[in-house]
């Protein structure tokens, strides 16, 4: 039965070499449906599951489990977890066990598809999977047999100062946007997903000790193999990590964080995604700066994707995701917006860029949109062409898009991501200067535990259900700078909702009083 969710369309400017051995050892995760859809209520924020409930009630039905795992096995594949709860189920064997299971072909490759300067040889196949009658119905993603490359990070460095430019560390960005005073995030749990390069300990502490904080509790998870592996360049994927963790660690110091570091693919991304939410403790917030243009992803992937997000939303987890750093077209280069993804997800809360200015109190001074202009880099932003506009932001002014339904604008909210106005970290042994919408993503992770902590330890989850209330086309957020110039390409900011900055920036005080009764802010 053709599985119409998993086809992949070519790839151009490959090296083909050759079949792929059939007799190579692979890991392939298959997700299965819901016994019952989540609830609306718990789609839209506005009730919560515990980790049992979502489990047992909206996790694979066990006899789904059995028979695909029984038929798997039949098959000469080995099964090496499976798991309801998590409608999950984990596998290894050869390669040629999996092609005949799923009928396709499977060849080896270079391409550059994801990094324009870096070459990647993978597994590569086209078309679309087909799934056995006996258990079709119960599968809705077979990922792993195409390993190709699937995100890249959403961080990007100053080589080089020029005039006008400056820096700032995280707590100073921080304290221009009011994070909540003596909230350091204690108690709070953020688990932020890597896929790729890693962190060394004597950066960190060389790093905290210079804005004066200990170091905080940061622990590498494998997921699929995956491992903390630092690659010594801070070009490559060791500067998202550590602007990740020194963004987050300076802004919330006492908050726990969990690194999930998984290969990069669909695979190991959604598989990162699913153990972070379905963790325990479970989270205050997951913390995600990589992505990729909507349709570079499989439809099979996105909704597995989509749906672990989904999970997190329905404990109370805030997932925060970096919109892009290439403007409205997303790196595309047909002519039309794109949005990222996961960004895109209804159930993440989008993160775009801002050039963010301060006086000499540290105050805001100017705020715009990120906009380097050509190859320099610029806020992503847009509107969907998978997702619907979720309810909470039907009233926003979302433009139609390119979707004739109407779809989800990108992105929810933003903060200082220009390299221009960069954060000043430690990587690889040496200081650096970093922007990107990356940044923002544990920006506001951190800002979510610290608000977390001030209302007793209550996880904000579904933040839009909030930020959005009582939204108007045009008008001002409470709780939210409203940038309202500058553009990232096909879209301009205005005053309101926009496809460059969403609703803005943290206003701290008045977002201490919406989520926390009146903490006070710095």
């Amino acid at each position: 039965m053709e599985f119409a969710a998993s086809h992949r369309s070519p790839l151009a400017d490959l090296d083909h070499l050759g079949e792929a051995d059939p007799q190579e050892q692979i890991s392939v995760t298959l997700y299965l449906r819901r016994r019952a859809p989540l609830p609306e209520a718990v789609s839209a924020g506005r009730a919560r599951l515990t980790l049992e409930e979502l489990q047992r009630r909206y996790g694979a039905d066990p006899d789904d489990v059995e028979l695909v795992a029984g038929a798997l096995a039949g098959a000469g594949i080995t099964v090496a977890e499976a798991d309801a709860g998590l409608r999950r189920i984990l596998t290894t064997g050869p390669l040629s066990a999996y092609t005949e299971v799923f009928g396709t072909s499977v060849s080896l490759v270079r391409s550059s598809h994801v990094s324009a300067s870096e070459s990647v040889t993978h597994r590569y196949r086209t078309g679309s999977l087909s799934l056995p009658a006996t258990f079709a119905h119960a599968v809705t993603a077979v990922l792993g047999i195409d390993n190709r490359p699937q995100a890249s990070a959403k961080f990007r460095r100053r080589k080089k100062k020029t005039d006008g430019q400056v820096s700032y560390t995280a707590v100073q960005v921080g304290a221009a946007y009011g994070f909540p005073a003596g909230a350091t995030g204690a108690g709070q749990t953020i688990s932020i997903i890597e896929l790729g390069g890693g962190f060394v300990e004597s950066d960190l502490d060389t790093y905290f000790s210079g804005l004066g904080l200990a170091t905080p509790s940061v622990t590498a998870v494998p997921v699929d193999g995956g491992s903390n592996s630092p690659t010594g360049d801070q070009d490559g994927p060791d500067g998202e990590v550590m602007l990740d963790i020194e963004v987050a660690g300076a802004l919330a110091p006492g908050a726990t964080q969990l690194v999930y570091f998984a290969g990069n693919t669909d695979q190991g991304f959604i598989d990162a995604v699913t153990n972070a939410a379905h963790a325990t403790p479970t989270p205050t917030a997951i913390s995600i700066s990589w992505g990729g243009p909507e349709d570079s992803w499989t439809a099979q992937a996105r909704t597995a994707l989509d749906a672990a997000c989904a999970d997190a939303a329905a404990l109370g987890v805030t997932v925060t995701v970096a919109a892009g750093d290439n403007g409205s077209a997303d790196g595309e280069t047909d002519g039309q917006p794109h949005c990222d993804f996961p960004a895109a997800s209804p159930h993440v809360l989008s993160c775009g860029g801002t050039s963010l200015q301060l006086d000499s109190n540290g105050e805001i001074s100017s705020e715009t949109v990120w906009n380097d202009g050509s190859g320099g880099g610029a806020t992503g932003g847009g509107i969907s062409v998978y997702f619907p506009a979720p309810a909470w932001q039907a009233n926003a002014g979302v433009p139609a898009g390119l979707s004739s339904a109407g779809g989800r604008g990108v992105p929810d909210v933003s903060g200082n991501a220009d390299p221009a106005t960069g954060y000043q970290i430690q990587v690889d042994g040496q200081a650096a200067v970093v922007g990107g919408t990356s940044a923002v993503a544990p920006l506001w992770a951190a800002l979510v535990a610290c608000l977390a902590q001030a209302n007793e330890g209550t996880p904000l989850g579904l933040v839009q259900s909030v930020l959005y209330a009582g939204v108007q086309p045009g008008t001002a957020q409470p709780g939210l700078n409203d940038i309202v110039s500058g553009s990232n390409g096909a879209y301009s900011a205005a005053p309101g909702w926009d496809a460059c900055t969403g609703l803005g920036s943290p206003d701290g005080p008045v977002l201490s009083t919406l989520f926390t009764g009146g903490a006070k802010s710095v």
